[in-house]
């Protein structure tokens, strides 16, 4: 059910990072290191499984909307996550 603005104390503007601020164009991430930059946590940051599960709802959609500015690697192994890295 939607809610009123009033309703909330603040609000923020609804920005995110460019690819080309978030990662280093040397490095590949996994889509769980995106999700841990676009909270402004390390890339290696210890969270529990439920708040990395919310974090990815945000990396996935950011992945897709920038794919045009990204590159994509195989993963290292079946049971790894591809990488990502910005086109250059």
């Amino acid at each position: 059910m939607p809610r009123p603005k009033s309703e909330f104390e603040e609000l923020y503007p609804c920005d995110f990072y460019e690819p080309d601020e978030l990662l280093d164009s040397d490095s590949m991430y996994s889509v769980y290191e995106i999700a841990r930059l676009l909270q402004g946590l390390d890339p290696d940051a210890e969270i529990d499984v439920e708040t990395e599960d919310i974090l990815l709802d945000w990396a996935i959609p950011w992945i897709m909307v920038n794919a045009d500015d990204l590159v994509v690697a195989e993963p290292p192994s079946e049971e790894e996550p591809g990488y990502y890295g910005l086109k250059t």
